[in-house]
C-alpha cells in the first residue's frame, strides 16, 4: 500500500490525506455506528485527476470507496475495517459549470452541496427542487448515486426524475462523458440511469446535468391533525384532487412523533395523526 500511496500523493499532493486527525471526519458515517479504516483519502478537484487516481488504485488492484457528503445512513461510503483502501471523495470538486433558465437546467460537479444548487438556481429566477434535511452538506454526486428522494419528490420526483446527464469516472478509470441537457433524448441505451442509485458500484460520478422548475411565486404550509391512518390517506387524495398538482410536499408525522419532537418521550403517545403539506 505504501507504493500505491505514494504514487498518489506524487499525483495529488496535499490532496492525498494520510494524517489521521485529518482523515478521521471520512472514516465513519454520520451516526458514528460504523467505522472503518483506509490507507488515505483522496479529494482530486478534478474529473482528470479522479480518474488518474481510479487507473493508479485500479493498476494496483486497490479497492476504492467513493463518498460525497458522508451524510448517508447506511454505511455505503464507509471503509472496512482493514485500512487496504482508498476512499475518494468528490467534495473539491465544487464548480457550477452553467445555468441556463430558457432552458431550465443546471450543470454541476458532484461535490456542490444540494443547497449550493438551489441558491444558485434562485439567483438565476429558477427552482432546483430537490430538498432533504441534510442538504446543507449532501452532495449532488452522492444524491445521485443514492437516488435521493427529499420531500418535494410527490411533485417533481426524486434525484432520477430530476435527471438530464452526468459524467462518470469508470473502475478502469476511463471517463464516460454523457452531460446532455436535452430532454426530448431517445438516442441509444439511457446509461445514467444505471449510474443513479448505484451507490458508487459501477462507477464514481463527478459531473450532472439536473432539471430546474420554475420558481414558485406562493407558498402556503398546512398543519392539520386527524384520528387514523385511513383519514391520512383520505386526506391527501382530496387534497390532490383540488390542489391540480401544486402540492409540492407532505409529510405524515404519528403522535409519538409529535410527542419526541416535543421532547416530552412518548409514554404517553398522542392518538391523532398529524399531516403536514406544502403547496406553491
Amino acid at each position: 500500500m505504501s507504493g500505491v500511496v505514494a504514487k498518489l500523493r506524487e499525483l495529488l499532493g496535499s490532496d492525498c490525506i494520510t494524517d489521521p486527525a485529518l482523515t478521521d471526519g471520512y472514516l465513519s458515517d454520520w451516526r458514528g455506528l460504523l467505522r472503518g479504516n483506509a490507507a488515505c483519502v483522496l479529494r482530486p478537484g478534478s474529473t482528470s485527476l479522479l480518474s488518474q487516481s481510479v487507473r493508479i488504485c485500479r493498476e494496483a488492484r486497490v479497492g476504492v470507496v467513493p463518498q460525497g457528503g458522508n451524510t448517508g445512513l447506511v454505511g455505503g461510503s464507509t471503509p472496512d475495517e482493514a485500512g487496504l483502501q482508498v476512499v475518494i471523495s468528490t467534495g473539491a470538486m465544487k464548480k457550477i459549470r452553467t445555468v441556463d433558465p430558457v432552458d431550465m437546467s443546471i450543470v454541476a460537479e458532484a461535490g456542490a452541496t444540494i443547497a449550493e444548487l438551489q441558491s444558485v438556481a434562485a439567483d438565476a429566477g429558477a427552482l432546483f427542487p430537490l430538498s432533504f434535511a441534510s442538504e446543507g452538506t449532501a452532495t449532488l454526486g452522492g444524491a445521485l448515486a443514492t437516488n435521493a428522494g427529499g420531500i418535494s419528490a410527490v411533485r417533481y420526483g426524486s434525484a432520477r426524475d430530476l435527471l438530464l446527464g452526468m459524467e462518470v469516472v469508470l473502475p478502469d478509470g476511463r471517463i464516460w462523458n454523457g452531460l446532455r441537457t436535452l430532454r426530448k433524448d431517445n438516442t441509444g441505451y439511457a446509461l445514467k440511469h444505471l449510474f443513479t442509485g448505484s451507490e458508487g458500484t459501477l462507477g464514481i460520478i463527478t459531473a450532472a446535468a439536473m432539471k430546474l422548475a420554475p420558481l414558485p411565486v406562493g407558498r402556503e404550509v398546512a398543519f392539520c391533525a386527524v384520528e387514523t391512518e385511513d383519514q391520512v390517506l383520505d386526506f391527501w387524495m382530496k387534497l390532490r384532487a383540488a390542489a391540480e398538482g401544486n402540492v409540492r410536499a407532505i409529510e405524515y408525522l404519528s403522535g409519538s412523533c409529535v410527542e419526541l419532537a416535543k421532547h416530552e418521550g412518548c409514554a404517553h403517545p398522542s392518538r391523532k395523526r398529524i399531516t403536514m403539506c406544502s403547496s406553491n
